[in-house]
């Protein structure tokens, strides 16, 4: 590299290089997603990302991507934050339609991000739209996002620079059903320090499915270990029956026991 080349590389701001990459970027072919089939603006290098490599921003980072989404700051978004949080809107919308039928969200646990602007139920009050449509609904039923527990402050270098919001979705099958619970969850992040978004505020959301834990047997195996200890015993005393059936119980919950 030449002197002059290195003038000019040095007089080049941040601001201007990510515009000539955003630039690139957006005049590179499309591909699609391999899993979903979701458009993909991007160049084939880009899109052989090694193994095990996944986009898991924290609170943190998403608050600071939707500052560069909507500010007209200094503050630029990064030139493939749209391949992952890509935006959606009206009845494409997160509040109009089932996590399953969004792009790139399966039940593996992972995490998806999209940029959306929460609507109100109706043309009057503050209520936010949460209900979605499903077929149930055809059979009397609903399905809607659920808020639980507070809105949370979501803090950046000391200082409150966005909220954060839990919801879980709820579905029933019937007008006189108790709602259930699903395994879907949402967090939604909005911008400043009031509570509850401004209307037509664009947020950042993170939909994931929450498999359920593992359930363990150890407690149910140690309670059938000491029935048979008490059977033995009460059976005619024998202690080495009941040695043998401790013995047991101790192997089940250890896994076998050690073994020299």
């Amino acid at each position: 590299m030449n002197k002059s080349s290195s003038g000019n590389l040095g007089s080049i701001s941040s601001s201007d290089l990510i515009d000539a990459k955003l630039e690139e970027h957006q005049m590179c072919g499309s591909k699609h997603c391999p899993g979903c089939g979701h458009k993909l603006e991007g160049k084939p290098d880009w899109l052989g990302l090694p193994a095990g490599v996944k986009f898991d921003p924290t609170d943190q980072e998403l608050i600071e991507h939707l500052e560069a989404k909507v500010e007209d700051k200094d503050i630029k978004s990064h030139p493939l934050i749209d391949e992952f949080i890509p935006t959606i809107e009206g009845e494409d919308g997160i509040c109009y339609t089932h996590p399953e039928k969004l792009p790139g969200v399966t039940r593996d646990g992972l995490s998806r991000h999209f940029f959306h602007r929460p609507s109100k139920a109706y043309t009057t009050g503050t209520r936010k739209r949460r209900k979605i449509q499903t077929e149930c609904d055809l059979q009397g039923g609903e399905t809607r996002w659920h808020k639980t527990g507070k809105t949370r402050p979501v803090m950046v270098n000391g200082k409150q620079r966005g909220c954060k919001k839990i919801l879980v979705l709820y579905t029933n099958f019937g007008k006189n059903r108790k709602p259930e619970k699903t395994n879907w969850v949402m967090h939604q992040y909005h911008l400043g320090q009031h509570e509850e978004e401004k209307e037509g505020e664009l947020v950042v959301s993170k939909i994931f499915y929450q498999p359920q834990p593992r359930q363990c047997n150890w407690s149910t195996d140690r309670s059938v270990g000491a029935a048979a200890v008490a059977s033995a015993m009460s059976a005619g005393g024998d202690q080495q029956a009941a040695a043998a059936a401790a013995m047991s119980m101790g192997e089940a919950a250890g896994g076998g026991g050690r073994r020299d």
